[in-house]
């Protein structure tokens, strides 16, 4: 009994670049003994066996279904516009990395029914590949030039090449094609120049450059004799300036200490009682020298009478009483001597 037969069965296998279009074959043959109607369904089987298979596009009953998976959305189509014409072949367009995968298609019409499995593997180029050096450029040193790719799907191959002066890498060179690194061993002057390194995997290149400077070694005697130099130098700076600044608050304290002793040294002013004295003792004074003529008016004068406050003001406050340049008179230098008052008795004489 002869029955329906899938034609296409000679690829099993696609390798392509990311970005670019690949055409997954599905080609069949009809018996007269199948009459049911016609199904053809793509799957996508995930690497990972836990998940299930997921069906992307399919044709039933003169119609396309190919909303099933959201990722592939209009990325993904029948090469054929009718299918049930014996080819089911399906178009992905932009590939990407993550349409890596089996591919099953399965094509039914009862009571036929036939499948083929495809193994697609989409390849990212090398891209963003970034060229460094590691360790110091001077004479006698070992250098490393690395080169990394940020992207690109294994198995990524590394090559370096100069591209000045003699083109052809130092006689001492090493170089490690998987993980890109180039040892120069013993660095000198001539190792100086642009180097060139290529990323490449079986469906692209990429590359980058670097500019090697070799130079002589750095006098770091000379650094750190001009580095203890310097510090002494700011220390000493330093010292001058707290220097000034104790020596700026010593005398401000100073100052202060001279000015609080001289108002310390100011007399006190007379008090009352005082005052007072001296009044009565200027009034007594000026007795001695009265004649008798005039004692009449003089003993109308009550000479115990204590002066009042008016005697006490300064000179602000009573301007009538200034203060006289004079000093007080002194009996014992003026010569002065013990005056008695005179008495009348009941006769009428003088006693």
């Amino acid at each position: 009994t002869r029955s329906l037969t899938i034609t296409s069965a000679d690829q099993s296998m696609f390798e392509k670049a990311q970005g670019e279009k690949v055409t997954l074959p599905c080609t069949f043959e009809l018996s007269e003994e199948d009459e049911g109607p016609l199904d053809i369904e793509w799957v996508l089987i995930p690497a990972d066996n836990q998940k299930t298979e997921v069906i992307i596009i399919m044709y039933s009953v003169d119609r396309v279904y190919d909303q099933y998976y959201a990722a592939t959305t209009r990325r993904m189509q029948f090469s054929n516009l009718d299918p049930k014409s014996g080819d089911g072949s399906l178009d992905i367009l932009n590939l990407k990395a993550a349409d890596t995968g089996t591919y099953q298609c399965k094509v039914k019409k009862a009571p036929g029914v036939q499948s083929q499995k495809i193994q697609l593997t989409v390849l990212v180029k090398p891209a963003r590949t970034k060229c460094s050096i590691e360790g110091s450029q001077e004479i006698g040193k070992d250098i490393t030039l690395k080169c990394v790719s940020q992207e690109g799907s294994p198995l990524l191959s590394y090559d370096w090449r100069r591209v000045s002066g003699t083109q052809n890498l130092p006689a001492t060179s090493v170089l490690n094609r998987n993980t890109g690194e180039l040892l120069l061993k013993n660095a000198s002057q001539e190792f100086s120049g642009s180097y060139n390194c290529v990323a490449s995997n079986r469906v692209g290149t990429d590359e980058c450059s670097v500019e090697l400077n070799v130079t002589p070694p750095v006098n770091t005697a000379a650094i750190i004799v001009g580095a203890i130099i310097g510090t002494l130098l700011g220390l000493s700076i330093l010292c001058s300036i707290i220097f000034l600044f104790c020596k700026k608050h010593r005398e401000k304290k100073y100052e202060k200490e001279v000015h609080h002793d001289i108002r310390e040294d100011v007399p006190p002013p007379k008090s009352r009682s005082s005052t007072a004295r001296s009044y009565i003792g200027s009034n007594r004074s000026s007795l001695g020298s009265m004649s008798p003529s005039n004692m009449e008016a003089y003993t109308k004068t009550p000479y115990s009478q204590v002066p009042s406050e008016d005697f006490e003001r300064t000179p602000a406050q009573n301007p009538a009483f200034a203060p006289s340049k004079v000093a007080a008179p002194n009996l014992s230098r003026m010569g002065a001597v013990p005056v008695m008052i005179p008495a009348q008795s009941k006769d009428g004489s003088i006693v």
